[in-house]
């Protein structure tokens, strides 16, 4: 009777055992097997690479660096903004229109030479020296402040022979945002962009954010600083 007492607590111990290291084990199943989080629009990191801020006030890290690919005419983006680049302008040929990158990234001389260029141009115009810079800074951003030298920013143009600029800007205007790039220049927030209003010019900031932007009609330095101060 002792022994098929003591069998019976053995028994119940070694139950006890088994479904301790069971549950173990499964716990460490399911923490190896965790699906990665969402990345909606509460999971947004402002300090993303693509969420980046270059303007007057905010030059580019010394320390950026830059992974280029080669667009087939020759000019260059970011290569993590290249498949949604590419869909966006496949989509919009599907449907008659024709866009092609008149600029893409740019190097700090590159940037250099348009804003010389664009001086002279002011000058040649009657305007004096001090004149003639402000006005350029109005169109072409001070180097080294440049979106283009991200390799995020693209310069947008049709390729007049399908398309008129007219059709690709309209098309854009009610598109981009769709693939994750906002008109970076709206016409109505010079005061804050300190550029002219460039509707050529398209940033790539992401699906959630570019959405967001276009929903509230607003620009990226206030969509961050909306969100800095929640």
């Amino acid at each position: 009777m002792k022994k098929i007492f003591k069998l019976g607590i053995i028994c119940v111990l070694l139950s006890v055992l088994l479904f301790g290291l069971l549950k173990i084990q499964t716990a460490l199943f399911e923490a190896n097997n965790t699906p990665p989080p969402v990345h909606t629009r509460q999971n947004n990191n402002l300090t993303d690479w693509n969420l980046i801020l270059v303007n007057q006030h905010h030059p580019i890290p010394n320390d950026y660096h830059v992974e280029l690919i080669n667009l087939s005419n020759g000019q260059q983006v970011d290569t993590r903004i290249y498949p949604s680049l590419q869909q966006m302008f496949d989509d919009a040929r599907t449907q008659g229109v024709y866009p092609v990158v008149l600029s893409g990234y740019r190097t700090e001389n590159e940037q250099m030479q348009i804003m010389q260029t664009q001086i002279e141009f002011h000058e040649a115009e009657g305007n004096s020296k001090a004149e003639a810079i402000k006005l350029a800074k109005a169109w072409v951003a001070i180097p080294g402040t440049s979106e283009h030298q991200l390799g995020l920013a693209v310069d947008i143009e049709a390729d007049n022979i399908n398309s008129t600029n007219e059709q690709v800007y309209e098309w854009l205007k009610q598109n981009a945002h769709e693939y994750g790039f906002i008109l970076r220049y709206p016409m109505d927030k010079i005061d804050i962009t300190g550029i002219n209003y460039e509707p050529w010019h398209y940033r790539y900031v992401g699906i959630d954010t570019a959405q967001e932007i276009y929903s509230q009609g607003i620009c990226l330095e206030e969509y961050l600083s909306m969100h800095l101060s929640q």
